[in-house]
């Protein structure tokens, strides 16, 4: 592996790569790890298609890379996670004008966002940061070919929550937000677990990501109280891997380039090409039962059974059986 780490950018992990040619779908591209992750891969000449739910704020995106990067080939499209009609026509749109997807990099998400529903009835977190997620990536699978890539962002805060298959939706328990977003997290795991053996016959493959703590937009939804309940849930969390219940581990926040860094190299990294269905974190893979507030992941986000019974609910909320 090539010897980058948490603090490794955008630009330093994509030198020498060359990506013209290529076709690069990024979600949430209107700011944050999108925008920069949009803007990193432009640079080395990939056409990017910058999906975002707000068409202005996606176009003033699409402005400021082109401030840096004159000739970058960039197309904005509209792209709402939480209503699969939204998901629907995007698609539709998509596939009408091109017939490849080189990256797929599933970057939006909300994260502990107070409760809520999106246009389908699902629970807001888990409804946008992973069954959107899976509905797009299924509908797109046509153009999913050899040597492609699927990204899928996931965080550290799987740790905080496994996958409730008995009341995914929080309809029945108590909602927490962190609770909610853990799960999410989890489940964007786990997708690109299946995913990646469902892609591997035609030389594809797929990943998640742990982009590290970064202060974006993602963080609207933060308060005084959700801060304290993220820090008390880290600190436990420290505790079930050996640390002392009382100390909740540092908080320490990326720069954007860095956080992205890990994304854009998942998507292109030549080392990663036979390490389809790895949980990525600061530029490696990562490690089993390890920190999970660094490189670590927990058994539970890779189960393969566990990947396999995940895509069987997807398909069931979506309303279609995907991936052929």
């Amino acid at each position: 592996m090539a010897g980058f780490g948490k603090d490794s950018t955008t630009d330093e992990v994509l030198a020498g790569i060359d990506l013209h040619g290529k076709r690069v779908v990024v979600t949430g591209a209107s700011g944050g790890l999108g925008e920069e992750s949009a803007r990193a891969l432009a640079s080395k000449g990939a056409a990017i298609t910058m999906a975002a739910r707000n068409p202005e704020k996606n176009a003033a995106a699409a402005a400021r890379i082109r401030e840096t990067v004159p000739d970058a080939q960039l197309e904005t499209r509209e792209l709402d996670l939480a209503s699969l009609a939204s998901v629907r026509a995007f698609a539709k749109g998509f596939l009408a004008e091109h017939e490849r997807v080189d990256v797929l990099l599933n970057n939006a998400g909300v994260m502990a966002c107070p409760h809520t529903t999106t246009a389908d009835g699902f629970e807001m977190q888990l409804g946008t940061n992973h069954v959107g997620h899976f509905l797009l990536t299924g509908l797109l699978d046509p153009a999913l070919g050899a040597g492609s890539r699927v990204v899928e962002l996931s965080s550290g805060a799987h740790g905080m929550a496994d996958v409730d298959y008995d009341d995914p939706m929080f309809e029945r328990r108590p909602y927490h937000p962190w609770i909610s977003y853990g799960q999410s997290k989890t489940a964007n795991a786990l997708f690109a677990v299946e995913l990646d053996r469902r892609l591997r016959p035609r030389g594809a493959a797929a990943y998640s990501v742990h982009p590290g703590m970064i202060m974006t937009e993602l963080a609207r939804h933060f308060t005084e109280d959700t801060l304290k309940e993220m820090q008390e849930m880290r600190a436990e969390r420290a505790a079930r891997h050996g640390g002392a219940a009382e100390e909740s581990p540092p908080m320490e926040f990326k720069t954007v380039e860095a956080g992205a860094a890990t994304q854009v190299w998942a998507a292109t990294a030549p080392e990663l090409a036979d390490r389809g269905g790895s949980y990525l974190a600061n530029c490696t893979v990562g490690e089993l039962g390890g920190d999970i507030a660094q490189s670590g992941v927990a058994a539970y986000a890779l189960d393969p059974a566990s990947a396999t019974r995940l895509w069987t609910l997807s398909e069931e909320l979506v309303g279609e059986a995907l991936f052929g």
